[in-house]
């Protein structure tokens, strides 16, 4: 018999998740949302000019600041949990999961195939096959640059200034003010 893990709670899935407590990603709203995004993805893909294409990009964004530029293909969740700040540049094939909020600075430089993930799942394998998860926001300061191919944890802050070398896996907070590499991130020295 499975394990009636919301026995006690009246909340739907989604209100679960917004929340950022467990739930399983079974909601008719999660599932609409979800489906509004990949409309919006595609047709901002196939924008034949910018001023179509930011518009399109503010639809889909939580908040996308003045003179921001996100390079295509964009791949989100939901992107209603995104913010960008002003004058910040995103290069080609960001993976944003926005099951929790994702934050990211003004002036920042995003490079190719950077990834930022907010979903979590249990460790324990019960719970994770019954397809229970959870997210934890990810925070990037103010100019900040993530090298190409950056993978972001969920939970994660990058503080102001900061450097992420191309490739690296970052599992914890990062200060302000350093240059940080490797897998996982480790700072090794300032800027």
């Amino acid at each position: 018999m499975p394990t009636d893990y919301f026995a006690n709670d009246p909340r739907t899935n989604h209100e679960r998740m917004l929340a950022g407590d467990l739930y399983i990603a079974d909601d008719p709203e999660i599932a609409r949302q979800q489906q509004r995004a990949m409309c919006l993805m595609a047709r901002y893909q196939g924008a034949e000019d910018a001023d179509t294409a930011r518009a399109i990009l503010a639809e889909l964004l939580d908040s996308v600041g003045e003179g921001v530029d996100v390079r295509p293909p964009l791949y989100v969740d939901y992107g209603s949990n995104i913010t960008i700040g002003a004058r910040t540049f995103v290069n080609y094939h960001l993976t944003a999961l926005d099951v929790a909020r994702i934050t990211i600075g003004e002036d920042c430089q995003i490079g190719p195939n950077v990834q930022l993930l907010t979903p979590t799942h249990p460790v324990e394998p019960g719970p994770r096959r019954d397809k229970l998860e959870a997210a934890l926001p990810i925070t990037i300061g103010d100019n900040v640059w993530l090298g190409g191919g950056v993978i972001v944890c969920p939970g994660v802050t990058i503080g102001d200034n900061s450097v992420i070398g191309a490739g690296a896996v970052v599992t914890k907070d990062i200060p302000a003010d350093v240059v940080a590499v490797g897998n996982p991130a480790r700072v090794v020295r300032g800027v």
